[in-house]
């Protein structure tokens, strides 16, 4: 059922891009959201696999157990108290053949973690994403999406793109990124690693950064990323403005960025909105951890504000919104002309990152240089880079 991935010895060009592209554009779309119809059992017991369980919870469809090659890291393990967590070999051939096991890691190709598991006797196996979009109509998560068959507009927009990366690796994650969300395979490119250890702070950021930064950081989370900014900087900066509209992530983000007490320093704003492209109110769904966003499934609403109403002078912007990214950008371009940030903006949530939100900047910001960047496998963690060329250093 799955193919090996595709190694590829060279980086390609702009004209070798456009050939790969054609290629993927004349094969029919034939992958598609999966159901659960039988027993299941879920593959990695880390990130994404507590997120599958919190996923498979609220949806109310039971799993039998995990299966983990280092199982034994999670004895005692709180997430899985109750639920055994079991080493491959020890699964029943019974169970290899007749349950649906749903791989739960990101950190790796998929295909190197599904293939010694077919040999191992598995019948059925599947992405954890490809469950998701099964039931977005019941909870919204959709990091899996499928582009379906690639149209005239797709074409031209994708092309498009690939002409204006600022280089070769990033036309070959883009063209990895296309061949996953459009025929689930995977392409692998010499010289184009997946980095998982550096998302937002890729050498060309970090050498752009000074000690009088403004840091914007949109969809804060638990401060995460805002942590790591304040490292990578020592601490020297001028302002941190933290959005994030989710009020159970509000919590943990002000004990994270402030002191015991949950206050922040005058120089770290934290902000209880979500940004948009006009502001008013929105329905949105809270206590999905990282992935709470806008979604009419909501039954309550959440300030919205846009970027341009604002007129915060960011020099550098984050923008990880779970899908919602383009809207963001759209009511901030005003804005990120005036001020000419470096942007970091994730581009997996949802199919307009297949063209559109890049086009919109690359059509918008003059003298930048864009790049983009696999951070993930499964077709998570893709990042677009925006930096001024008059800070880009490397």
């Amino acid at each position: 059922m799955w193919e090996p991935a595709r190694q590829h010895p060279n980086l390609p060009g702009v004209t070798e891009a456009r050939k790969l592209l054609q290629e993927l554009a004349s094969e029919k779309a034939s992958c598609a959201p999966r159901q659960v119809d039988k027993a299941l059992i879920l593959y990695g017991a880390g990130d994404l696999g507590k997120m599958a369980k919190e996923f498979l919870g609220r949806l109310e469809i039971p799993f039998l157990y995990v299966v983990d090659a280092n199982a034994h890291r999670y004895a005692g393990n709180k997430t899985w108290a109750g639920i055994p967590v079991v080493k491959p070999a020890d699964v029943p051939e019974e169970h290899r053949t007749k349950c649906l096991l749903v791989i739960c890691i990101s950190t790796a190709p998929y295909t190197s973690i599904a293939a010694p598991l077919l040999k191992m006797g598995w019948q059925d196996i599947v992405p954890f994403y490809d469950i998701t979009e099964a039931y977005v109509d019941k909870c919204p998560l959709s990091n899996g999406w499928f582009t379906g068959d690639l149209n005239a507009d797709d074409l031209e927009g994708i092309e498009y793109v690939l002409d204006h990366w600022g280089d070769d690796v990033s036309r070959a994650h883009h063209l990895q990124f296309i061949a996953w969300h459009g025929l689930r395979k995977e392409f692998i490119f010499a010289g184009a690693p997946v980095t998982t250890d550096d998302r937002f702070f890729i050498p060309q950021v970090i050498s752009s950064l000074h000690d009088k930064e403004i840091f914007l950081d949109g969809g804060a989370h638990h401060g995460e990323v805002s942590i790591r900014f304040l490292n990578k900087i020592h601490h020297r900066f001028q302002k941190i403005y933290a959005f994030e509209p989710d009020r159970h992530n509000v919590q943990v983000l002000r004990t994270k960025l402030g002191g015991e007490n949950g206050s922040t320093s005058p120089d770290i704003q934290i902000i209880e909105c979500a940004l948009g492209k006009e502001s008013g109110s929105s329905p949105f769904f809270h206590g999905l951890d990282y992935a709470s966003q806008f979604s009419s499934l909501a039954p309550e609403s959440v300030p919205v504000r846009t970027l341009d109403d604002m007129d915060i002078p960011a020099t550098i912007i984050k923008l990880h919104l779970e899908g919602w990214e383009y809207d963001a950008l759209l009511g901030s371009m005003h804005n990120l002309i005036k001020y000419r940030p470096i942007l970091m903006v994730t581009t997996y949530h949802k199919r307009n990152g297949l063209w559109q939100l890049p086009v919109l900047l690359m059509k918008n910001l003059q003298d930048y240089i864009f790049l983009l960047r696999l951070h993930g496998w499964m077709g998570a963690g893709c990042v677009m880079y925006a930096i001024p060329r008059e800070r880009y250093s490397c």
